[in-house]
């Protein structure tokens, strides 16, 4: 069972698997015959590829929003690029700024790539965590690093094996599961206040959308968040105002862990939870 996502993914739980496993097996106490699991905002899979490891009975529906079963397939070419840009970054300091000539050459790797790029994987061998880009345009205006990663990615050979992969809006997929007890929903929205620019569709999912989300909002669901999200505190906020949606929020819990972008920016993750 993979335990963090085969290529980089921002905002991948994999600091929280062990907890969610932990909910999982509280929510479900079978081998999950009979029961529905709906990973809503899939991003790279991993929430979904754990559920099914974990409860090998149930059917569980992967919403890959952001296609990344498309950069899983093409692993190959990420390494082939790896290794090159490896080759043109082999005498520079790691954790420094490339110099101009180094910069030049990177850039010209890329530009004249004849396979698949993962800007994904890309942002993370040449930026600061925190950081991306998502086109060369965007990356020839940032400041580049050498940070590039020393091993190729293992192929992901079976890792949305035994998944239900769909490409849907998560409102009309959750209603369709909105009345029945045994579906458990799995959350993790790109939040109105974090950044969303490494998803595929930036503009899916904003505050309209997390209204909407909210009104579907029943147990059992597990709810990832941040402080840089504050859904805690509109939780809180709806369920002291006795508010639309009170009585299926009521009696939520929590499991927090600090996280850290870089060694300056750090903040609180948060599995919410009731069943």
């Amino acid at each position: 069972m993979h335990k963090k996502a085969p290529l980089p993914f921002i905002g991948q739980k994999r600091n929280f698997i062990n907890h969610f496993i932990s909910v999982v097996n509280q929510v479900i106490t079978t081998d999950g015959d009979g029961w529905t699991i709906i990973d809503a905002f899939g991003g790279s899979g991993l929430l979904s590829h754990v559920s099914k490891r974990c409860k090998p009975g149930a059917t569980v529906i992967y919403n890959d929003f952001d296609d990344y079963h498309v950069r899983l397939r093409h692993i190959n070419d990420t390494n082939r690029l790896r290794q090159k840009l490896a080759v043109a970054l082999a005498n520079s300091p790691r954790q420094k700024q490339l110099s101009v000539t180094v910069r030049a050459s990177v850039l010209d790797c890329i530009a004249g790539f004849d396979g698949y790029l993962d800007w994904a994987a890309i942002g993370s061998w040449l930026l600061f965590s925190g950081k991306y880009a998502t086109s060369l345009p965007e990356l020839r205006a940032k400041t580049l690093y050498n940070t590039i990663r020393r091993t190729d990615y293992a192929l992901a050979d079976g890792y949305l094996n035994g998944l239900t992969r769909v490409k849907r809006d998560f409102a009309l997929l959750l209603s369709e599961h909105q009345h029945n007890p045994k579906a458990l929903f799995i959350l993790d929205p790109p939040y109105v206040c974090t950044t969303q620019g490494m998803y595929a569709n930036k503009d899916y999912f904003g505050m309209v959308e997390f209204l909407r989300l909210m009104r579907l909002v029943r147990p059992p669901f597990i709810f990832f968040s941040s402080t840089r999200s504050e859904l805690v505190d509109y939780l809180d906020f709806v369920v002291e105002n006795n508010l639309e949606g009170s009585d299926r929020l009521a009696g939520y819990q929590r499991i927090s862990i600090d996280a850290k972008v870089n060694k300056t920016a750090k903040y609180e993750d948060n599995l919410i939870y009731k069943f």
